[in-house]
């Protein structure tokens, strides 16, 4: 850790930072060790990853060396909005992606710990990045149901890593329909902790289009998790096998669901953007 000296003469300090993105779901990557003192990560994020008067992401990616030999690398991902996350799909290929080429490792698949347990990326030849994001947890009932209103809308409710509400629908969902009932299911009481919520139309028995309210962020581009359980979703509301494109906003995500060791395999790309340094104010998130 550096040390730094919060005297009367520093009034700034230049943080150096990437910003990445996977399918346009778009993250602001630090290293622990450039951080200041007593930084508070939620007030970090949410500074660094506003549109106006930061850097402008969807999350906040802080990457740390791990001492135990079992782990090569610890992470903590946090929203725009300041609260951590279990898991980011997404952010995980963008994190590997960056520790590989800064020269972190040499390996080309790896362990990472996060607040989901450890998650394996491997860079692939075709400069892609595979994730094995584990194993889903799966609902009791494969079908749930929701009333908002005198709406009833039925879906299923998948955690793989995140918690997640899939709700498929015969027809494209509308921009109006979509900005309504995101944010009311996102917090509905059915979901204590919130919910990531995917709106999903089955194309074919390869193929799904799905665009995702994220839980503390809303919309977003990209949603590698959220994918993942859409592919899971509609495999066990059969509507399609254990492999399917996944047709995001901002990009195509491919799901594997290896039934064999029961685990789901995320492969998609991994785009760096822009390096700088911010000029940070320690007294505005630190203690």
């Amino acid at each position: 850790m550096l040390e730094f000296n919060l005297g009367v003469r520093m009034t700034s300090y230049l943080l150096p930072f990437e910003k990445m993105h996977g399918a346009g779901n778009d993250f602001v990557l630090l290293e622990r060790r450039h951080l200041p003192n007593g930084v508070d990560h939620k007030a970090l994020a949410k500074l660094l990853c506003n549109r106006n008067f930061g850097i402008g992401a969807d999350g906040l990616i802080i990457m740390d060396l791990s001492s135990d030999a079992k782990v090569d690398f610890i992470w903590n991902f946090y929203n725009l909005d300041g609260s951590e996350a279990e898991m980011c799909g997404n952010g995980m290929r963008c994190f590997a992606k960056y520790v590989y080429e800064r020269g972190f490792t040499d390996k080309n698949t790896f362990s990472v710990l996060t607040k989901a347990g450890i998650i394996k990326p491997t860079l692939e030849h075709d400069a892609s990045v595979s994730v094995n994001m584990g194993t889903p947890v799966l609902p009791k009932k494969i079908k749930e149901e929701l009333l908002i209103g005198d709406k009833k809308i039925n879906y299923s409710y998948i955690e793989i890593g995140n918690p997640h509400c899939v709700i498929f629908n015969d027809e494209e969902i509308s921009d109006s329909v979509f900005y309504d009932l995101g944010p009311i299911i996102e917090k509905h009481s059915s979901f204590p902790h919130g919910v990531n919520v995917e709106f999903a139309k089955v194309l074919n028995k390869n193929e799904i289009r799905c665009r995702v309210w994220e839980r503390s962020a809303g919309p977003t581009l990209a949603c590698g998790t959220g994918a993942c359980a859409t592919l899971v979703a509609a495999n066990i509301n059969n509507l399609c096998g254990t492999n399917a494109s996944i047709h995001l906003p901002g990009g195509c995500l491919k799901i594997n669901w290896n039934t064999a060791e029961n685990n789901i395999y995320l492969n998609g790309p991994a785009t760096s953007v822009f390096t700088g340094q911010f000029n940070l104010d320690p007294k505005v998130v630190c203690h």
